[in-house]
């Protein structure tokens, strides 16, 4: 159920950013190893321990492995323990026209959401049977319009989306990013001032920074991890995990993210991709 938008300009808007989850049709199903059902459910539950209930949950891309619908179903179930609205955008595992099909969420897929003075925009960087994203020219003049010309009572933005925009961590990683970032990073300088923070997944690390006068934040997965600072593709030993954000009235926010502990991680450190 959407909360009273009013009562942000009274205490923070939590909201938990869970990225990159990777499900599959068969809940017993391995990413590389690691059985993506159950590091999810994990992640759900240390949430709900030490979060108690947020007031919203973004899923920033590839929900599923195998974009089937089943996936998409489960995740949505999964993530109703958090007693929260959901809405998620596409990444490059994830099928959008299976996504939409799924009538029993039809706010999942809203573009732009308003909690107080803050909105939350959703921008789509799938492209079909690509690894590397991109900003399709109506993706780019909507969020041109949602910046320029602010909803009555909103004065700050948080712009999510799956491909990072701001080059990887890691040589391997060059061609998969955003495409035409330049164009969205030319919109945010121009139109952003209202803008507070570009969230994204996709790289499957946690990155807190500022480029260009912005700041950026990359989320871990919830499931596998990959190694920064290397030149081929290397799996990173650190634990699932998601991130939350505490957004005030005034335009600050405090975030962290959060790993779950005591995991035994299984993965195979010997694969060259997936």
């Amino acid at each position: 159920m959407q909360k009273d938008s009013t009562q942000f300009r009274e205490k923070p808007l939590r909201l938990i950013q869970i990225t990159d989850t990777h499900l599959y049709r068969d809940p017993r199903a391995v990413l590389l190893g690691l059985n993506t059902q159950e590091s999810f459910e994990k992640i759900v539950n240390l949430i709900a321990s030490t979060r108690g209930s947020p007031d919203v949950v973004i899923g920033t891309g590839d929900i599923a492995q195998d974009a089937s619908v089943e996936s998409y179903r489960r995740f949505a179930t999964i993530v109703s323990r958090l007693d929260a609205p959901f809405y998620w955008v596409p990444g490059n595992h994830d099928s959008r026209s299976v996504m939409l099909s799924l009538e029993e969420y039809p706010h999942a897929f809203d573009t732009q959401r308003i909690f107080g003075n803050w909105q939350i925009l959703m921008l789509d960087t799938s492209s079909p049977g690509n690894v590397h994203g991109v900003l399709s020219d109506q993706e780019l003049q909507r969020l041109q319009q949602q910046l320029t010309t602010l909803p009555a009572g909103v004065e700050h933005t948080m712009v999510c989306l799956h491909h990072n925009p701001v080059p990887g961590t890691a040589s391997w990683m060059s061609d998969i990013g955003l495409k035409n970032a330049d164009a969205l990073l030319t919109i945010l300088a121009k139109q952003g001032a209202s803008v507070r923070a570009v969230v994204y997944g996709h790289i499957h690390q946690a990155l807190d920074f500022y480029h260009q006068g912005l700041r950026f934040f990359c989320t871990p997965s919830t499931c596998i991890q990959f190694k920064p600072y290397v030149e081929e593709f290397t799996l990173d030993m650190l634990a699932p995990a998601y991130r939350w954000f505490d957004l005030y009235a005034d335009g600050r926010l405090e975030t962290a993210v959060e790993r779950l502990k005591d995991y035994a991680i299984k993965v195979d450190i010997n694969a060259g991709g997936y």
